[in-house]
């Protein structure tokens, strides 16, 4: 098992600081996608070669891709079974295609074309910020720091999908699985959904479907392959009124797990929760890492949605300063040492 963090710039900054630090191993947010200048499809195999080779060149290894390519409304049509699906489905099949070529392993996804969402944030221990969900706010909104609201909007159109229900995204994940997996397999590249944070039944007037065991049971089954996996989200799955250590178990028994987001939350209920630091939350993360081990997962562990403390700065990637993400990637390392 080993440690990684998620970033989205690979510079002088990041690498000289992972170096230090004795991070090893990058999940990177990108593509597949659309390019923001001229909104053709991206060019991932020159985009990911070139972030390969100077990573290589660092003795840094380009763990996975995780990427949100279903929240952009340009690729709704794929989730909604739109009149532009099978276009846009070989777009990206073109796409993963390039990623696999330029040497990519791995690739995170999600099927939630609103996203993750929150609400205000809460104090949490030695009054640092850490972000929050209550079904109840009248303030839901985009995870992150774009403030996009969770309402109809030219650039978030959601009136355009909130015709689907449940069994229609089934039918239309099922379609899209089918279609990619095949591709995934001849190119050596694994694929993994991640599940929808928070893991409630319909926001926005639109449905969620990954937001429990039973779902991604269902996921790994519609074609099972070890390209057909899950980006293992353990703050997403912990939010689920699940066991969380039985879900760890049954899916790295399996070789389902891609790598884990391992984060940690106050309360497995999925109407209502905020996240906590990665040693005061619920879950019991030495019990969750020893589960994974004995399981047979030999991937990554990366910090994830870490709170923001007193004074910290900007670091190019997850939610979290620099304080913050150190902490927790301190404290797995020792976890992973601990196991070893």
């Amino acid at each position: 098992m080993k440690e990684a963090w998620a970033i989205r710039d690979i510079n002088n900054e990041v690498i000289n600081t992972s170096k230090q630090l004795g991070v090893n191993n990058v999940i990177y947010y990108g593509g597949p996608g659309i390019s923001k200048i001229n909104k053709k499809p991206l060019n991932c195999y020159q985009i990911y070669k070139e972030i390969i080779e100077k990573l290589k060149s660092v003795d840094i290894n380009l763990a996975g891709v995780e990427s949100g390519f279903f929240i952009d409304p340009y690729y709704w049509d794929v989730v909604s079974g739109g009149p532009k699906r099978d276009e846009l489905i070989e777009d990206l099949i073109g796409q993963i295609r390039d990623m696999a070529r330029a040497g990519v392993s791995i690739l995170g996804y999600s099927w939630m074309p609103l996203g993750p969402i929150r609400s205000e944030p809460l104090t949490i221990r030695g009054n640092a910020s850490a972000t929050a969900f209550n079904i109840d706010s009248a303030n839901l909104e985009l995870a992150g720091k774009n403030s996009i609201k969770i309402e109809h909007s030219d650039e978030f159109p959601i009136n355009s999908i909130n015709h689907l229900s449940s069994e229609m995204l089934w039918q239309n994940l099922e379609y899209w699985i089918k279609a990619v997996t095949p591709v995934a397999e001849e190119e050596g590249i694994r694929l993994g959904i991640h599940p929808d944070d928070p893991p409630v039944e319909n926001l926005g007037g639109v449905p969620r479907i990954m937001t429990n065991f039973d779902a991604f049971k269902r996921l790994i089954e519609i074609y099972p392959s070890d390209s057909n996996a899950i980006e293992f989200c353990q703050g997403t799955f912990s939010e689920m009124d699940e066991d969380i250590y039985e879900m760890i178990e049954y899916f790295a028994s399996r070789n389902k797990i891609l790598y884990v987001h391992f984060r940690n939350v106050s309360a497995p209920t999925p109407d209502k929760f905020h996240e906590e630091f990665i040693n005061t939350g619920y879950v019991d993360m030495v019990k969750a890492m020893k589960t994974y081990k004995d399981a047979g997962y030999e991937g990554c562990f990366m910090d994830d949605h870490c709170p923001d403390i007193y004074n910290d700065q900007e670091f190019p990637g997850n939610l979290g300063g620099y304080r913050s993400r150190i902490f927790a990637q301190g404290y797995i390392q020792g976890l992973l040492d601990s196991l070893a």
